[in-house]
């Protein structure tokens, strides 16, 4: 298991320090997040005028109704991800009932023109015995 990492971030103007075992890099992701919801709701007439605990509710709902948007998005591409592996696995199936076919016909056009082969020869010894 990684070591527990500190990351100082900027979060609504403050300086807070995170402490978890994501990389730094992922604490300031979250921490910009945040600040693009901060700033976006910002320009809100009707949320400024908000006491802080409900703006800090307002953002909280904000998110996790970002959060669970992507877990159904997520759930609807894992579905979609399914049914494709599905196909997939269906033509590769498909695929290689053709290639059997076609293996089959390769030899069985083979065997035909060995036979034409053959009966040309036997068409050529029948007139070269026709001839005086």
């Amino acid at each position: 298991m990684a070591g527990k990492t500190d990351a100082e971030v900027l979060i609504g103007g403050k300086v807070l320090t995170l402490s978890g075992y994501e990389s730094e890099e992922y604490m300031q992701r979250v921490a910009s997040y945040i600040n693009t919801k901060i700033a976006e709701y910002g320009k809100v007439a009707s949320f400024n005028k908000q006491s802080k605990d409900m703006q800090s509710i307002l953002l909280q709902l904000n998110i996790a109704d970002d959060y669970f948007k992507a877990r159904t998005q997520i759930s609807s591409l894992e579905e979609e991800l399914e049914i494709k592996e599905k196909e997939l696995y269906e033509l590769k199936h498909e695929l290689i009932a053709y290639q059997i076919k076609l293996e089959g016909a390769e030899k069985n056009n083979t065997e035909l023109q060995k036979k034409l082969h053959e009966t040309e020869k036997q068409l050529v010894r029948l007139e070269m015995k026709e001839k005086p």
